[in-house]
């Protein structure tokens, strides 16, 4: 199926209520989804045999600032029986939660904490949502656009710079 036929696959029932926008964009067909949809969507995309997306390949965040809603949480998907493709993207809001996928995918546990860790985008239902890269104590997201280039000034420096 190319990403053209998935896309017009998507705009039909049942997956038409859970997505807001279709597109296809470089060679992938790209899906905005509610987060409250999220959920929905991935059990039927993961369960429907005509996309069986059984292989979650990566989560990661972005930052818009100062855009409203101000992150992405943009999921890619692999079908390995139909060898296609789709990218989600969630849009949430500063202190919006996002769902866990860990119960369809539990690959996606790292992958949510890395995102929780360089963002601050909370995984809502997540069983073990803490910090994978910076230490616990640590201020801040360091990949938020706001984040100070040199951190904040109480935390460690390690090449001793003021």
């Amino acid at each position: 199926m190319t990403p053209l036929e998935l896309s017009q696959k998507l705009k039909d029932e049942p997956f038409n209520p859970l997505i807001e926008e279709h597109d296809v964009s470089l060679d992938h067909c790209v899906c905005i989804v509610k987060a409250e949809n999220l959920v929905a969507l991935c059990t039927l995309l993961k369960e429907n045999a005509e996309t069986r997306f059984n292989f979650l390949s990566d989560i990661c965040g972005v930052d818009y600032h100062p855009r409203h809603p101000r992150f992405e949480v943009v999921y890619h998907f692999y079908s390995l029986p139909h060898r296609h493709r789709v990218r989600l993207k969630c849009r949430v809001d500063l202190d919006e939660a996002v769902p866990t996928l860990t119960n369809l995918w539990p690959t996606a546990n790292w992958e949510e904490r890395e995102t929780f860790d360089m963002y601050g985008i909370p995984f809502a239902g997540h069983p073990d949502l803490r910090r994978i890269y910076m230490w616990e104590g640590f201020e801040g997201y360091p990949m938020r656009k706001d984040f100070p280039l040199r951190g904040y000034k109480d935390q460690y420096n390690p090449f001793g710079e003021e």
